[in-house]
């Protein structure tokens, strides 16, 4: 599959180019560091780790996060830029997978 293929080639420059670039997001899992990216849009990754204790305490797994309450979720994650938005799409991505 060629969009595979072009995946791994940009992945391998992008290594070879920053071999030690770390993120300032704090996550335990792929699934946290899919949240923390959704919500750094527009938003301070000292925002974001100020947020997401309580988040990931609450919606600890997609499955929680497919659930959640779309109000509970916009007061959760109110502090960040764009909330309303992101509340809904982090819900629509727990639900995709």
């Amino acid at each position: 599959m060629q969009s595979k293929k072009n995946v791994k080639i940009i992945k391998e420059r992008l290594l070879e180019h920053y071999p030690s670039a770390k993120t300032e997001l704090v996550f335990k899992n792929n699934f946290e560091l899919l949240v923390c990216v959704m919500l750094s849009a527009q938003c301070t990754d000292k925002r974001v780790n100020l947020i997401t204790p309580a988040l990931f305490e609450r919606y600890p797994d997609a499955k929680s996060l497919a659930a959640a309450n779309l109000s509970s979720l916009k007061l959760l994650i109110n502090s960040c830029s764009f909330f309303n938005n992101k509340a809904q799409n982090l819900i629509k991505m727990a639900q995709a997978l």
